[in-house]
């Protein structure tokens, strides 16, 4: 598989000493094989026992699916190999919608209104701005609403958990005033993506899990959990908890422009425009269709990453044939350390494929 075992153990070694802490998997595919996959054990009921009895920004509710201390939720689900792979749910989410748009069963084009799947007259602080909002803008963390995302998850002014202590997690995000013009700034929002949901149903008339389940975790063989909000919508900004191996084949059905065992799971045209920039992002990033770009150091092109709380890294490295793949639940401290993991990992890579699945 090309690539150099002492590198992929020395970064082994670092997770295992919690040099970088609280990391739950680490794997490495290349070439369509596992060339590396290892787990490292918490326990988290000890280790965020205080947390979980108090109630606060990321446990509103002291008890159920989104107190995250609570060890029967979080990381993994109700003690199964299952594990919460929070924003990469969002990816997860758009992967579906153009699969929806691959079979015809999603038409609307992604210059539709956002508010065309609204009552105007029961959503608050309507103006032109507000108007002009589409589905690419909220496919692409640019829709302008004003939302406070840019502090820690643990802060209480942070607006996803002001939203997830709600009821009505969509009322809440299309309520918000506007902030900017659609289109022209990025501000990450999980609001923006549990708005998916809400328009694949009214789009469609279909429950955007049950869609998925049908034609991208049936075909590709992957078993999931997804929570729901209170009011019963899909939890499509943070909600989906899946096997690290099960997350990597994600990587995998783009790494092949959308094919899995011969078939057209999604169209070529939606993997190149999900992964093509869209918009300026954070910390170097670029950003597509709910995918994270970050450009490649004295290269062209693009490391894809699907991103998500507490340390879950979806890596696909397309000049290298190779997913890579990363868990955890370092949730009161989330370093950004992208950039670092790329650095650890790319030296290993020593030549090509010798073979392919």
């Amino acid at each position: 598989m090309g690539l150099d075992q002492k590198v992929l153990s020395a970064l082994d070694a670092d997770l295992t000493s919690s040099k970088y802490p609280l990391v739950d998997s680490f794997a490495v595919f290349r070439c369509g094989k596992e060339a590396f996959n290892h787990s490292y054990a918490h326990d988290y009921g000890k280790i965020y026992a205080k947390e979980a009895k108090t109630v606060g920004p990321l446990n509103a509710r002291l008890t159920g699916p989104y107190n995250y201390f609570d060890p029967t939720w979080h990381p993994y689900y109700h003690g199964t190999d299952l594990h919460t792979i929070q924003s990469v749910s969002k990816t997860v989410s758009s992967i579906t919608i153009g699969i929806a748009i691959t079979r015809g069963d999603f038409k609307a084009g992604l210059n539709t209104p956002l508010l065309k799947y609204f009552d105007p007259a029961r959503v608050k602080n309507v103006d032109d701005r507000k108007r002009r909002i589409t589905l690419r803008h909220v496919l692409t963390m640019s829709t302008g609403l004003d939302w406070n995302e840019e502090v820690a998850y643990d802060d209480p002014k942070n607006d996803a958990d002001l939203m997830e202590a709600t009821d009505d997690w969509v009322q809440y995000v299309i309520d918000r005033p506007m902030a900017k013009e659609p289109g022209k700034v990025f501000n990450y929002s999980s609001g923006n993506s549990e708005l998916l949901a809400y328009i694949f149903q009214k789009e469609t008339g279909q429950d955007i899990e049950k869609y998925a389940q049908q034609y991208l975790f049936g075909p590709l063989g992957i078993d999931h959990y997804w929570k729901r909000s209170p009011m019963g919508v899909v939890d499509t900004e943070g909600g989906l908890f899946l096997r690290n191996t099960d997350l990597a084949k994600l990587g995998y059905l783009f790494l092949h422009d959308g094919m899995w065992d011969g078939k057209q799971i999604v169209s070529k045209e939606w993997v190149r425009q999900s992964v093509a920039p869209f918009i300026d992002a954070e910390e170097g990033f670029k950003y597509g269709y709910k995918w994270w770009l970050l450009p490649r150091a004295g290269k062209s092109g693009y490391i894809w990453m699907a991103l998500g709380f507490g340390g879950q890294r979806l890596m696909v490295f397309p000049e290298e044939s190779m997913v890579v793949v990363f868990t955890g639940w370092d949730i009161l401290h989330d370093p950004e350390r992208d950039q670092e993991l790329v650095n650890r990992i790319l030296p290993g890579v020593r030549g090509g494929c010798t073979s392919k699945k």
